[in-house]
């Protein structure tokens, strides 16, 4: 069964924390903090590789999580940074972050990109030595990693997209024309995943990507439609391949006009994509009064139908010929909109993440994930990291915004579960 779609979960690494050292060595007397910088969490990174196909290897949910950074140690000695979570996808995958909905990468081409960054290594105590506070006997931890739950969605990456019904010779048209391989068997859904072909002819080369057959109700989902019509979403334009030899009794202009229904009800703008219209199979004896159908029936539209036997090569050429002639002219669809490293979305919020309130006693209430990562960089029984604590409120604008509230001198206010008095 094809797998283009799935849902997993992504952590990166969480930071190290810094360390609270300070130099004790013979003859070094009153020796400075020494306490090291945390190592920074591992990332999450996607490889796009063109050495797998489908999604078929991801379990639904499964989880991928990056390496934490060390901590920091005396000596000024930083710790080791988290190693990076690597994890291989095919060329053409689309991560979508579950809970915004917002597409974080589009991994079109080969290569690695970040899309959960790890957290920040906590900050060792000789980053605070001023000259007024000379032995600062605190630190800040590393920043937690923010987990994910991702959607991995394979859109194939193809100039060209082979459509039309089960079994009506796509494979076998592909395997002709091009290097490609795909299982090729007398009988429906042979084909159940995109196979991508490099052709070459007279001297232009485009991937043409064989799409698996779609059936009536394509378009709503029925059967294996929408996992499949995704894939000729980025193609520049459709080779739509039609049999005329009855076989089953089918009808070739019903088919055709069934195909052509589930591509417009998918998208507009996909059934707008150029189209060329192949009938296939002309070697069995009832494709000659079939193709006349078809023939006449498109002929009205303007749209010319190019007869081709593919098992014997017969009109292969042809079909390739009416390719190149309009390949070259069509404009390469453009990339999906990125919103970036889902990390920088997270970072957003949480700096801006806290609210003010005023209880029935008159106490002030200060809340949310803002105070949270504050009091995380906080040591409330030590001075220095107090008067720290008291920088972080001014330089967030906490301080500010108490005031603009209507903090008045002497007010309590209570954060994080410990209570302070507000002095302006």
């Amino acid at each position: 069964m094809i797998v283009d779609r799935v849902r997993i979960y992504i952590c990166a690494g969480n930071g190290g924390n810094g360390a609270v050292s300070f130099r004790r060595e013979k003859y070094v007397p009153d020796g400075g903090p020494d306490g090291g910088d945390g190592g920074r969490g591992g990332n999450i990174v996607f490889r796009a590789s063109t050495r797998t196909r489908t999604l078929a290897e991801f379990r639904p949910n499964q989880k991928f999580t990056a390496g934490n950074g060390q901590g920091g140690s005396g000596k000024n000695m930083k710790g080791e940074n988290g190693q990076d979570r690597i994890i291989e996808v095919p060329v053409g995958t689309v991560i979508i972050d579950e809970e915004t909905g917002r597409v974080a990468v589009d991994m079109r081409e080969e290569g690695e990109r970040v899309v959960l960054k790890g957290g920040i290594g906590g900050k060792g105590n000789a980053r605070f030595a001023t000259p007024t506070r000379r032995a600062p006997r605190f630190s800040t931890p590393g920043k937690k990693a923010l987990g994910r739950y991702v959607i991995l969605e394979l859109k194939s990456i193809a100039d060209v997209g082979l459509v039309g019904f089960p079994n009506v010779g796509k494979s076998t048209f592909l395997s002709m024309v091009s290097n490609a391989k795909p299982k090729i068997a007398n009988y429906p859904f042979t084909t159940l995943s995109p196979n991508l072909g490099v052709v070459t002819h007279r001297g232009v080369s485009f991937i043409m990507a064989d799409i698996p057959g779609l059936i009536e109700g394509a378009s709503e989902g029925v059967g294996l439609g929408h996992d499949f019509l995704r894939h000729i979403e980025r193609t520049r334009m459709i080779v739509h391949i039609v049999d005329v030899s009855g076989a089953d009794g089918r009808n070739p202009v019903e088919d055709y006009d069934s195909i052509r229904e589930e591509l417009y009800q998918y998208s507009e703008e996909l059934a707008e994509r150029p189209e060329i219209v192949v009938a296939n199979k002309i070697d069995d004896p009832a494709s000659d009064e079939y193709l006349e159908q078809l023939t006449e029936k498109l002929g009205k539209k303007g749209i010319p139908v190019i007869p081709m036997c593919a098992a014997a090569r017969i009109g292969t050429d042809e079909v390739l010929d009416a390719v190149i002639k309009v390949l070259p002219e069509l404009p390469i669809p453009e990339a999906l909109e990125e919103e970036g490293i889902i990390e920088e979305w997270e970072m957003e919020s949480v700096m801006r993440d806290y609210d003010i309130s005023r209880g029935e006693d008159g106490t002030l209430e200060v809340n949310g994930t803002l105070i949270d990562e504050i009091f995380g960089r906080t040591i409330p029984d030590d001075p220095d990291s107090m008067r720290h604590f008291q920088k972080l409120l001014e330089d967030f604008g906490i301080i500010k915004a108490l005031r603009d509230f209507g903090a008045q001198d002497g007010d309590e206010v209570r954060m994080n579960g410990l209570s302070f008095d507000f002095v302006d």
